[in-house]
C-alpha cells in the first residue's frame, strides 16, 4: 500500500512565511495562518515543502488505503493561494455564494489574494468544513 509523500515536519512555519515573495502574497499568508489557527483550534505545522496544516484526521478508503491528512491548510503557489479543505466542497452545507473572487476544486479553494473575498465568509467555510470532517 502506498504512502502519503507529504507528511508533516519539525521545520519553522514562521521562517517559511517570511521567505515568501511578494510581500503581499507573505501578509495574506499570515493573515490565513491567524484566521485558519482560530478556525480550527490547532496549531500550524508544516507538512511537506510548501504546505501549512491545522489539526490532523486518519482517513480509511473502502479500497484499504489510509493514512493521516490535516482538517485543514494553505499554500502559497505562483497563481494562487490554496486552501485546503479535508471534505468535498459540493457539500450542501457549505455556501460559497458570497465568499467573492475564487476558484474551487474538489477539496481546495484558489484565491488570487484575500482582498478578492470576504473572511468573514472563508472563516465560516473553514468553520464549517473542519466540522463535517471532524464528523465523519
Amino acid at each position: 500500500m502506498s504512502q502519503n509523500k507529504t507528511k508533516p515536519t519539525n521545520k519553522d512555519v514562521i521562517a517559511f512565511l517570511k521567505s515568501i515573495t511578494p510581500q503581499q502574497k507573505q501578509d495574506d499568508c499570515f493573515s490565513l495562518l491567524s484566521l485558519m489557527k482560530q478556525e480550527t483550534g490547532c496549531d500550524p505545522v508544516l507538512w511537506g515543502e510548501t504546505i501549512i496544516g491545522f489539526g490532523t484526521y486518519h482517513y480509511k478508503y473502502a479500497s484499504g488505503r489510509e493514512g493521516d491528512w490535516f482538517l485543514a491548510g494553505f499554500a502559497p503557489r505562483k497563481s494562487a493561494l490554496t486552501i485546503y479543505l479535508y471534505c468535498d466542497l459540493d457539500n450542501k452545507e457549505l455556501s460559497f455564494d458570497n465568499l467573492g473572487k475564487h476558484k474551487r476544486g474538489k477539496g481546495c479553494l484558489y484565491i488570487k489574494k484575500l482582498s478578492d473575498i470576504d473572511l468573514n465568509v472563508l472563516k465560516k467555510i473553514v468553520r464549517k468544513a473542519v466540522a463535517l470532517t471532524a464528523s465523519n
